[in-house]
């Protein structure tokens, strides 16, 4: 299949774009800045330039394409998140941008559209769990992803796919789980939420293979992650690997303080993949938390 990506620079963009490859697809990667073409090229992959603000660069970018894979995001983490203005860009890309690519897809006749989207749009179920047709808490936070998940599933008719990949948070090769370690290695609380409440996680490793599942998934939504960890035990296994002390959980003060953006990190998420598994045969290659999720964050860590 010819595969037009963006956001094909970033953690799900480069697992993705890499796997693409290596399936044998032809990738391209909209670009706009000249540097990321040479990060593109390494993988293998085709640069083009294009600009998510307008449609008629898309379009031209998405002649010819059997899929395109919208995977542009700019999310914030550690401290920076709770900043005001922090979450604008990827508040945008979620919304006009997506809007863009679904209206370019369809101008150019495109038949997929692939869109990630995020499991904390669930609204918090305690122990239960929770299946694609659990409802969604819709907050200042979770809207950009729920209003992206809607260009999609308009896009979708009887003659177009539009799959949705409510991907779980991401542990591994990434800026986030860099941080984490650095401040559990300082003795800083890293844990929101209960310490017996559920988190929902996705290795780096299986983020490009989900991609490239979702390449023959009939349209809808799906959750794309591990078996899920209790918080504790995540906190627990970033404070021993990066050799601090005790993981420690914030208070419910600073929870509250921190604003509504944090918000959905703080809710129980026991999550089944079993629904994308048994419409596309995706398993995850690590499908459960253990400490050595962590071991490239921390190996990349060490070289700096």
């Amino acid at each position: 299949m010819r595969v037009v990506v963006s956001g094909g620079t970033g953690v799900i963009g480069r697992a993705a774009v890499r796997v693409l490859v290596e399936d044998g697809h032809d990738v391209v990667v909209l670009t706009r800045r000249p540097e990321n073409d040479e990060v593109v090229d390494a993988m293998g992959a085709t640069a083009r330039p294009a600009d998510l603000w307008s449609v008629e660069s898309l379009v031209a970018a998405c002649a010819g394409a059997d899929a395109v894979v919208s995977l542009a995001t700019h999310v914030p983490f550690g401290y920076a998140a709770a900043w005001p203005g922090a979450w604008k860009r990827n508040d945008e890309l979620h919304t006009r941008g997506v809007a863009n690519i679904v209206a370019a897809a369809t101008r150019a006749g495109v038949r997929r559209v692939v869109q990630e989207s995020i499991s904390l749009v669930y609204a918090d179920a305690g122990d239960d769990w929770i299946r694609e047709s659990h409802p969604i808490e819709i907050t200042a936070a979770t809207e950009p992803a729920a209003v992206a998940e809607s260009h999609v599933q308009r896009y979708a008719c009887d003659s177009r796919a539009g799959v949705i990949l409510r991907f779980g948070t991401i542990v591994g090769d990434d800026p986030a789980t860099r941080y984490l370690l650095r401040a559990a290695g300082r003795g800083r609380p890293i844990g929101l939420g209960g310490p017996a409440s559920w988190s929902y996680l996705i290795h780096t490793d299986d983020l490009g293979s989900a991609v490239l599942s979702a390449l023959s998934a009939p349209s809808g939504v799906y959750n794309v992650g591990a078996e899920p960890v209790r918080r504790q035990d995540l906190v627990a296994a970033c404070a021993a690997h990066a050799g601090g002390p005790e993981g420690a959980f914030f208070g419910p003060l600073m929870q509250r303080l921190a604003g509504p953006r944090v918000e959905p990190l703080r809710r129980s998420l026991r999550i089944s993949s079993e629904h994308f598994a048994a419409q596309t045969g995706w398993s995850a290659s690590r499908p459960a938390f253990d400490q050595g999720w962590l071991d490239a964050a921390r190996a990349l860590e060490g070289a700096r």
